[in-house]
């Protein structure tokens, strides 16, 4: 294995990756947080994996506790207006020319904020779902994000949250106590209570996601992973059936990753430098 290092520090980490690339073709891509950290969106883990916040909320809490689900949509309601206004970087739009240009089987995206396909990428499963869509728990009825944020704004006029830090989910850091005084949104249909359309932790990946995603694996002859610490499982398991395919696996990610032992290459840089510097398009 080509041992890890600070490729960005002599500016060869692009090049290496060209390299790589040059050797493969149809590549399975895997991106996670770090692919989005550039155009300002936060990731979830530090250098070594470990959470730098709580743990995201689960679905168990969110559907039983009230206090939880009010608090996520006051969180939601302050942080969506910035997450909603990022703009891909250039490791969107290298992903995205790699595919044009035929290097890439398929893009499967841990993230939820669609920055893929507003870099113009095509092929791509949003592994988790994505957070511009709600559906309603109770009826299925489903309903764009910015249109959802319409609403809550007239049923809590007048509701201010100062000093809220964007958090990774398109959230934002709130105290609980300004938390409790949010109106939280319900179903315009059924009165039922809504979700955004994202994967939450306790919930699996939808089937068919997840057999697209295989198939493709399948029909790949590498795999790259692109700002993904590969803590949770339902990305992880995809290096481990390349592995056990025999496909050479490249990794670029700030810190360690649960799969660097799997690695035939591993770069510890920054995604969107190494990634433009890799598709030429710096």
């Amino acid at each position: 294995m080509d041992t890890s290092r600070d490729w960005s520090a002599d500016g060869t980490a692009g090049s290496r990756l060209r390299d790589w690339m040059r050797g493969v073709r149809r590549i399975f891509v895997l991106t996670g947080a770090g692919c989005s950290t550039s155009s300002g969106i936060p990731d979830y883990r530090d250098a070594d994996g470990t959470w730098k916040r709580k743990p995201p909320v689960t679905y168990q809490a969110f559907v039983d506790e009230p206090a939880t689900y009010r608090r996520y949509w006051a969180r939601s309601f302050v942080g969506w207006p910035r997450f909603s206004a990022a703009r891909p970087n250039a490791a969107h739009h290298a992903l995205a020319a790699l595919e044009a240009g035929g290097a890439l089987s398929i893009l499967v995206t841990q993230n939820v904020d669609g920055l893929h396909q507003r870099a113009g990428s095509v092929v791509v499963v949003d592994l988790h779902g994505r957070l511009d869509d709600v559906v309603c728990l109770a009826c299925g009825q489903r309903s764009p994000r910015d249109d959802l944020q319409r609403v809550l704004e007239g049923a809590n006029a007048g509701w201010r949250a100062t000093h809220a830090g964007l958090a990774p989910d398109g959230d934002a850091d709130i105290g609980d106590d300004v938390a409790a005084s949010f109106k939280p949104p319900s179903c315009d249909v059924c009165d039922g209570m809504l979700k955004p359309d994202v994967v939450f932790f306790g919930e699996n990946v939808p089937r068919l996601r997840y057999q697209a995603a295989v198939a493709a694996l399948q029909a790949s002859d590498a795999m790259l992973v692109v700002g993904s610490s590969l803590m949770v499982y339902s990305g992880y398991r995809f290096t481990r059936m390349a592995h056990t395919a025999k496909l050479p696996i490249a990794i670029v990610n700030r810190g360690h990753t649960r799969a660097d032992t799997l690695a035939t290459l591993k770069l510890d840089a920054d995604c969107a430098t190494t990634l433009a510097d890799a598709a030429g398009i710096t």
